[in-house]
């Protein structure tokens, strides 16, 4: 029984620290599943190789976050396997039974599981994690995803220009990518190169990388495109101006046309 509450304790402390982790790598500018991607990757030790795990070890504040995760998640999956192991060989008088034991472990870890994925205890959580880290640290803990709405149908999202795409060789300002309800926040290039804030003269090259902000089926017609579809792009930019039209009515900023 004392075993198997251990197994549990340790798995809702994983959850939390992973669950902290990943609030504190979304306040360092990561989008917020890659945080938690990038979080239980270094909890577990699974050490995924990926462009998003080259942003973490190229940031220092990330790189501090990710090894006291790996610190901690070597100690945790340590303390788990050995309570796993007590829980299941151990056999005291007057203990469980082993089917007992599994039923008791499977309802725990069920509902643990259905608190983790709670929105109600992820809202709250992020509410405290971000007090506390106010509080104690010096991140700036400025809730970007909320400032620009990025839980509903905005996003900020990383796309590659594709060869005899729309988005390639052509400069920003024959683009027009904003009449679309899409900004681009800044270029990388194939080369790891950053510019931000790129002003119209930019042209794009077949596989450097655009950070766009804008609504998520806006920013997929204008990746998925061909280069010389005029018609895609008319089509676009008028949807686009029915769904501003459509927010400002709802705002009250809708435009005096006395």
């Amino acid at each position: 029984m004392t075993a198997i509450l251990s197994l549990l304790l340790v798995v809702t402390l994983s959850i939390l620290v992973t669950r902290v982790a990943a609030i504190a790598l979304r306040h360092t500018g990561l989008a917020s599943q890659t945080a938690r991607f990038q979080a239980r990757s270094a909890f577990s030790g699974a050490g995924f190789t990926t462009s998003e795990s080259e942003q973490v070890v190229n940031h220092p504040v990330r790189r501090r976050i990710v090894l006291t995760l790996m610190l901690l998640g070597n100690a945790g999956i340590v303390t788990a396997v050995s309570s796993l192991i007590l829980a299941f060989v151990a056999q005291g008088e007057g203990g469980l039974g082993l089917p007992y034991k599994i039923v008791l472990l499977v309802v725990g870890l069920i509902t643990l599981w259905a608190l983790a994925s709670s929105q109600w205890v992820d809202q709250l959580l992020s509410r405290l994690v971000d007090r506390a880290l106010k509080r104690f640290t010096h991140l700036d803990v400025s809730d970007y995803e909320g400032l620009l709405h990025l839980a509903g149908d905005y996003q900020i999202i990383e796309v590659q220009v594709q060869q005899g795409g729309w988005l390639e060789n052509r400069p920003l300002s024959s683009l027009r990518p904003d009449d679309e309800g899409v900004l681009v926040l800044g270029v990388v290039a194939k080369d790891g190169q950053w510019l931000g804030t790129p002003g119209g003269d930019i042209r794009p090259q077949s596989g450097d990388t655009l950070v766009v902000y804008g609504r998520t089926d806006a920013i997929r017609k204008l990746t998925e495109r061909r280069a010389g579809d005029e018609p895609g792009h008319r089509a676009a930019v008028a949807e686009q101006e029915k769904i501003a039209a459509s927010e400002r009515r709802k705002t009250g900023h809708a435009a005096d046309e006395s």
